[in-house]
């Protein structure tokens, strides 16, 4: 597993199974929080590098979707370190196994059922603040996929929102609803960070300037 520092307060690990699978751990006042749970071989390396920032104790774990690669270490992360996770609520029926997934035949249970619970959102249903994260409902991928943004470090941590290559926005792979996608991609425009970092891919930097090329290249490519 490779540890690389993104910014001031976020550290990724990645794994490669056949691509490359990143989850991030936040520094926080409090403690740490951990963004996506990868793999169920990447428990370890994950509790691991927990111990070794000395910057306190896992304090939650957030989820930007409940695929297995997303996943697949949190009940093992849970018994080492029982705290809160969360995902989006319009996500939870999916990874909880009562919906089969868009485009799947067959329902799986990713995540028992009361293991997570869903994202805080404000009087008005927007999606409230945890940690220094800021979370964004971006559907397409999956039906509740959520991206964090750290304002300070001025990095969003888009887990499946995009793929990337060499730097450039790639579309995501295996996405039910690719036209959504595309769509949810303006979080980018709106937010403008200086960094966005995706689960199957390296970092980019700057990305809102690439925005408009990937759209094109999108819908050229959905034809």
């Amino acid at each position: 597993m490779k540890i690389e520092r993104v910014s001031e307060h976020i550290w990724s690990l990645r794994i490669w199974v056949l691509i490359p699978i990143h989850v991030w751990i936040v520094r926080e006042e409090d403690g740490l929080t951990l963004v996506d749970a990868g793999l169920s071989g990447m428990a370890g390396g994950i509790v691991g590098l927990v111990d070794r920032l000395q910057a306190g104790p896992l304090r939650r774990i957030v989820l930007t979707h409940g695929h297995s690669d997303h996943v697949g270490a949190l009940a093992k992360i849970l018994r080492d370190r029982p705290v809160p996770v969360y995902a989006h609520r319009a996500e939870m029926p999916y990874m909880e196994g009562e919906l089969p997934y868009p485009r799947r035949k067959k329902a799986v249970r990713f995540v028992a059922k009361g293991v997570a619970q869903p994202l805080p959102e404000d009087a008005e249903g927007r999606l409230a603040p945890i940690g220094s994260l800021t979370p964004y409902w971006t559907p397409g991928h999956s039906p509740g996929h959520v991206v964090y943004y750290h304002e300070r470090d001025g990095v969003l941590l888009a887990g499946d929102l995009f793929n990337s290559r060499k730097g450039r926005l790639r579309r995501p792979m295996f996405t039910p609803d690719m036209e959504q996608a595309v769509k949810s991609a303006a979080i980018v425009g709106e937010l403008q960070p200086n960094r966005l970092e995706v689960c199957h891919g390296g970092p980019v930097l700057n990305p809102a300037a690439q925005l408009n090329g990937y759209r094109q290249a999108a819908v050229l490519s959905g034809k």
